[in-house]
């Protein structure tokens, strides 16, 4: 099994920086691509910013320009740096990690979610 510890996460005044982090241990061949999602209170959970096993990001028009997701390959770890941040940031921040496990004779798939960590932003 994979297992996903998030930190990072807090209060902080608008216009502030928190960086979230978020590591993977356990069975793991390797990690393909990593992201961070939010659900803020009422809403959908919403994909935040993604990282491919390459480098290639993407990111929510909502936060273009102010979070930078990155990562570290070698210890399976996925950060995300938000600075000028907003009270509509406001949410529980998730993990999500998606590689390969090994198996008795090949390997599968795993989609892991890391806990979550609240991120509130105060105006």
């Amino acid at each position: 099994q994979v297992q996903l510890v998030e930190s990072g996460g807090g209060l902080v005044q608008a216009g502030g920086s928190l960086r979230l982090s978020c590591a993977a241990s356990g069975s793991i061949i390797s990690i393909n691509a990593m992201g961070w999602y939010r659900q803020a209170p009422g809403k959908q959970r919403e994909l935040v910013a993604g990282i491919t096993r390459g480098g290639s990001t993407n990111y929510a028009d909502s936060v273009k320009g102010r979070f930078t997701i990155s990562r570290d390959n070698a210890n399976n770890t996925v950060y995300l740096r938000m600075n000028s941040l907003k009270p509509e940031d406001t949410a529980d921040y998730y993990c999500n990690i998606q590689g390969w496990s090994p198996s008795t004779f090949s390997r599968y798939p795993f989609n892991a979610w890391g806990q979550g960590t609240l991120v509130t932003v105060s105006s």
